[in-house]
């Protein structure tokens, strides 16, 4: 899998980038550069995209985000400053090594589709493997497990007329997928669609990526986008990264009075997913002994522990009133006291969703993989926690949306 890094990108439309580079370098304003003539589009921006990442680059109309995903394939050659894929230095190669880049290692996906309209769906799919020489079974084969994947099985020999715009982006997805390159980027790739369409193909880029893990640089001016998609987001203004984080850390520390202005109306309980303000929760193997386990329970003030297996798979939860009765019956072993009806949610489900779930349970919600993994765990203080500045500034909406409960079931699960 590949790794992308931008190195002190500029970007400068005009004459004389080089030295308008150097003046940006040396504190002129972009205002006062523009008046001159220059249009710098990128100032300065520096970054890592983790193995297996979706980044986000989000900022409004003229931040520069367009043109700087372009300097990450090589559409767009940077004024100034290096781009490495997997520590290779694209911006030092030739066009025809380049070309190979974008051909094997990084796919682009485009706002407008840029589909052609000529030739049938399977056609348009498998056409990056027709410009790097695949036979034609092979990439036809390779252009169908695609369109799979994308839920386009049975269009294949179709025509781009003949699909909707949610399913034309689909099919720009699926050619970008068919080449089978560890980066995808994407301009806006979603920004051109109606707002249904919008989220079931946020869904479904969720649920490739869940399949794929590939390495991905989304580009958007839609900050609940973002949020919902970004394991990080690098937020721009006037050519600059003006942030870089987590959707919880740009909700909680912006950066400066733009991040926050941004950000001040975000309903959080909707962007904020479980897995980011899961918390750790103590646990124990099956088989564990009653006795010990109540001492531990005790020694640490918890109110439950989560029980899990040598993969740390979720088996079950054991509450402290469980362990104390099973000890008081002289039960050696938890087994027949454990609780394997837990309330379990996907970490990338959105906090709304988990409110109904904590309300009915005395228990933390597990926060857990699609395959039973054990990530941490949701009690109701730490869901009152995430709403955070949203819940004191808008307080009649917060109650709405979330009935306080008792104060001794915020207690064990502040415990917990």
């Amino acid at each position: 899998m590949a790794t992308v890094r931008a190195d002190k990108i500029y970007k400068i439309f005009g004459r004389h980038a080089k030295d308008v580079v150097t003046q940006l370098e040396n504190g002129v304003s972009r205002d006062e550069l523009q008046k001159q003539g220059a249009t710098p589009a990128v100032i300065n921006a520096s970054f890592q995209v983790r193995e297996g990442e979706t980044f986000v680059v989000m900022g409004l109309s003229g931040s520069g985000k367009s043109t700087l995903i372009r300097t990450l394939n090589g559409l767009l050659p940077p004024t100034s400053g290096h781009v490495y894929v997997d520590d290779q230095d694209i911006t030092t190669m030739p066009p025809k090594d380049i070309r190979q880049v974008r051909q094997n290692t990084m796919s682009m996906v485009f706002q407008h589709f840029a589909l052609f309209p000529h030739r049938t769906i399977m056609e348009n799919a498998s056409y990056g493997l027709r410009v790097r020489g695949m036979d034609s079974s092979e990439r036809r084969e390779k252009g169908r497990q695609a369109l799979e994947l994308v839920g386009l099985k049975g269009w294949e020999n179709h025509y781009p007329r003949q699909l909707s715009g949610g399913m034309q982006q689909r099919v720009g997805l699926a050619r970008a997928l068919a080449a089978e390159t560890d980066v995808l980027l994407m301009d806006e790739a979603f920004s051109a669609l109606d707002p249904l369409i919008r989220r079931d193909m946020q869904d479904q880029l969720i649920d490739l990526q869940h399949k794929l893990a590939k390495t991905i640089i989304f580009i958007t001016h839609d900050l609940n986008e973002a949020m919902r998609l970004g394991d990080r987001i690098a937020v721009m203004r006037d050519g600059e990264i003006v942030q870089i984080g987590t959707t919880k850390q740009i909700l909680d520390e912006p950066a400066d009075d733009y991040v926050a202005q941004f950000v001040q109306d975000v309903d959080r309980s909707r962007v904020l997913t479980a897995g980011a303000i899961a918390e750790q929760i103590t646990t124990i193997a099956p088989g564990s002994e009653t006795s010990s386990t109540l001492e531990l329970m005790r020694g640490a003030d918890l109110g439950a522990v989560f029980v899990v297996d040598d993969a740390l798979r979720l088996v079950g939860a054991l509450s402290y009133a469980a362990a104390a009765q099973a000890a008081g019956r002289s039960e050696r072993w938890i087994d027949g006291s454990v609780d394997r009806q837990v309330p379990t949610t996907p970490p990338e489900a959105p906090i709304v969703e988990v409110f109904e779930q904590a309300a009915g349970t005395e228990l933390p919600v597990a926060v857990v993989k699609q395959d039973g993994t054990l990530l941490g765990a949701l009690p109701r203080t730490a869901l009152l926690r995430a709403l955070g500045k949203q819940a004191t500034s808008t307080n009649h909406q917060a109650q709405q949306g979330f009935q306080q409960p008792p104060a001794g079931a915020v207690q064990e699960a502040a415990d917990v």
